[in-house]
């Protein structure tokens, strides 16, 4: 036996651990329900949207939506009062991946079941702020933050750590394709382009701001991440990527220390490192 076989056996059962983290026990399961039905899909082979959410970047990306995300007192009040991602992130974390998943490589039966079940939920999350502000899940409005905010952060990641970035033009294509999704949560007034993501982000400013459950739930994305110590490392490059990609207003309010040049080259180093490593190991998986 080659040293090669220790090594592919190693770097099969780490992806396989990395893959279960994310996609939850049954991410096995799922993989083969979405990637090996039949059927019509939302989007064709070649779709933009399936680059992006094919690729290690996500990592990055995903930090990044939950952090901007958090900026907005509706919703982190939201996820405050009717979420358990702090008792089980992972669950959540397994729950919005398979998400993301089926509505963009399942069949179009299998996404429009999603979304059902996604709204079904929504409906049911009501609540007022602890300013008084009353708040619901399924406002078409919140609904456009929560998917500009998440969906220029997985281009933003893309852009950097991609293994194959974009061009403008299919930046642009990945914008409107993912608009679909939007929509079809209940979203309105969705930005098909690149820049209209970025604008509408900007455009949130006025109502943008850290409240306390914010702030927590910024410490617990990057300084108390339920994980072993020897994944750790991996972790903390990612999501030192993750806020050196945010705005710089955005790390203002959550309380983040501004970078210099030098530690803004580092933590991109970083980042590209991490991602090159979850690519590498994800790529010893099963196809799909």
């Amino acid at each position: 036996m080659t040293l090669a076989e220790p090594v592919r056996r190693w770097r099969a059962r780490s992806g396989d651990a990395l893959f279960l983290r994310v996609a939850g026990p049954h991410g096995h399961r799922s993989r083969e329900r979405i990637h090996g039905r039949p059927g019509p899909r939302w989007f064709g082979p070649d779709a933009a949207v399936r680059v992006v959410h094919a690729d290690a970047s996500m990592f990055v990306g995903g930090l990044r939506s939950l952090l901007l995300q958090s900026l907005h007192p509706a919703a982190m009040a939201g996820v405050a009062s009717h979420s358990d991602f702090r008792e089980d992130p992972w669950g959540r974390l397994a729950g919005t991946s398979t998400f993301l998943a089926t509505t963009v490589f399942g069949t179009a039966d299998d996404a429009q079941a999603a979304v059902d079940a996604i709204r079904t939920i929504h409906g049911r999350v009501r609540g007022v702020t602890p300013e008084g502000i009353a708040y619901a899940a399924d406002d078409p409005d919140l609904l456009r933050w929560v998917h500009v905010a998440e969906i220029e952060s997985f281009l933003v990641a893309h852009t950097r750590y991609g293994a194959h970035p974009l061009s403008p033009a299919r930046a642009d294509e990945y914008a409107a394709q993912a608009a679909r999704i939007g929509r079809a949560l209940g979203a309105v007034d969705v930005p098909e382009t690149a820049a209209g993501l970025t604008a509408a982000v900007e455009g949130y400013r006025p109502v943008l701001r850290a409240t306390p459950a914010a702030l927590d739930a910024a410490q617990f994305l990057l300084h108390e991440p339920p994980m072993p110590r020897t994944l750790r490392p991996g972790y903390d490059a990612l999501a030192a990527a993750a806020v050196e990609s945010l705005p710089v207003w955005a790390t203002d309010a959550l309380g983040l220390p501004r970078r210099g040049r030098v530690a803004r080259a580092a933590a991109r180093a970083a980042g590209h490192g991490a991602t090159r490593a979850v690519r590498w190991l994800l790529a010893g998986q099963p196809a799909g």
